[in-house]
Order: structure tokens, then sequence, then C-alpha cells
């Protein structure tokens, strides 16, 4: 994540320390929970081999992806110290319309729809060629009560097997709008990491045979949901900014005036 290198000891803290609190808390309570903790493809960072599977050797390239290394090894030493019952879910990129506007799929789509409809004229993003697994965060909340209702507790990845550029996701949501993206996107220096993730890819055989785990919606699906919902959104403003206009007041949306 790029803002974890403006503020490297927030993830250290949430991430890392939370966790292991949290781990902490159940052994001292002696409570008898199913522990899932939220790992992420971003443990692979630098990887070497493609795809990545469980066994893949982790090369975090963020303060964020330390910090979930640190969250999923000691994860693990719960697990096999106490006998908890923690798993990991080493989950690829999982996108859906509660997306947080910060993230770039969420940042593309929100963009895009704006631009439609005369709010926005601009969108700003660094590195279009890093290549991620993207897929439904739905699909991927199944995954995970998958996993904590497994019979014993367990590492997995999971992902969609499929990689896609910045750039492609750029392509098809501006495509879906009928705009020219090149028109609207420019690429700003910010958001390069100091150490870029070039190509993240997921292999969910594991999850696959063992809890019977599949994803159901495909990449171009995922992006025409985002692209319906954020267009409704830009819709909504739009008409709100000219019922402002006509009866004389500030836009609702500041942005909306830029």
């Amino acid at each position: 994540m790029r803002v974890s290198f403006d503020i490297p000891e927030y993830p250290a803290e949430v991430t890392g320390v939370g966790t292991v609190r949290l781990l902490e808390a159940i052994r001292e309570a002696g409570l008898k929970p199913r522990f899932y903790q939220a790992s992420s493809s971003e443990l692979y960072g630098k990887a070497v081999d493609s795809p990545q599977t469980e066994l893949t050797r982790f090369h975090p390239r963020s303060p964020y992806a330390c910090a979930k290394a640190y969250a999923y090894f000691i994860t693990v030493n719960y697990r096999e110290s106490y006998g908890i019952f923690a798993c990991n879910g080493i989950m690829f990129n999982h996108e859906s319309e509660r997306r947080g506007e910060t993230f770039v799929s969420r940042k593309i789509t929100r963009a895009a729809t704006r631009i439609k409809m005369g709010l926005q004229e601009k969108l700003y993003l660094g590195n279009l060629d890093a290549r991620r697994d993207w897929g439904y965060a739905k699909d991927y909340v199944e995954a995970m009560w998958l996993m904590l209702n497994a019979r014993e507790p367990g590492d997995y990845v999971i992902a969609s097997g499929e990689t896609h550029s910045v750039r492609e996701f750029v392509e098809q949501v501006f495509g879906y709008l009928d705009i020219d993206w090149r028109r609207h996107v420019e690429i700003d220096p910010y958001y390069f990491r100091p150490a870029e993730v070039d190509c993240l890819s997921g292999d969910s055989s594991k999850a696959r045979r063992e809890l019977g785990w599949e994803p159901k919606v495909p990449f171009d699906q995922l992006v025409k949901l985002m692209v319906g919902h954020d267009l409704k959104l830009a819709i909504q403003e739009a008409e709100a900014d000219e019922q402002n206009h006509i009866l004389g007041t500030a836009p609702l949306n500041p942005l909306s005036s830029a």
C-alpha cells in the first residue's frame, strides 16, 4: 500500500501488534473461538514464482506488507503453540461496490463515472503496468466462512487465477462508459511506491481441493457491477448539483465546481 510508506508505524501497530493482542487475549481467557486472520497477496511482493501458492516465499515490499507478514506468522505460531483454531486467508485483491475510494479499483470507477456526468475532469494514477489478481469480495467472504467451518485450521490462498493490469482495468471501466480514458487519466509520480510490486497472481488449488471453494464472478462482471453502482452515485450527485444551482446554493460536492 502506497500510504503505508507515509505512516509506516500505523500498519505495524494495527495489523501486526493488533493481531497478537487478539490472539493473546484468546489464550489468556481460555476461550475456544475460531480465529480468522486476513492475510494479503502483498506478502509475496517481489515474487520470483508465479502463480503464488501457500508455499511461495514471502517478499513483502511495503510497511503494510511487512506488518501482514508478522500477523501471518504469529497466527501460525499461536495455532501450533496453543492449539487455537486460527487460520490465515491469503486474499488476493477482492473488490466490490463497497470498496474504499482510496483503493485503486474503486478510485477508478468513482472517477470515471463522475467524469461521465461532468462532475470531474481528471483521474490521477501511478503505475498502470502493475498486474493484479482481482476477484469479487462476496466470493472471497464465502471462502473465509469455509475456512472457519473446516475440520482443521489451515492457511489458504484465495484468488481468481487471472491477472489484469491497472491499465486494463482503466480501459474496461472507461470502455463501459464510452469514454476515451487517455483524455482524462494522468500519471502522478506520487502514486508510485518506493518499492513497486509488479505482478501478483494466485493459485487457489488448495482451497478448491480442501474447501470446495471457487470464484463465481469473473473480472468483466466485477467491473460492470462496480461501474453500475458508481454511475448511480454520480447521477445522484449531478442531480443534486443541478438542483442546488437552480436554488442558487453551493454545490453539494465541492469537487463538482473544480
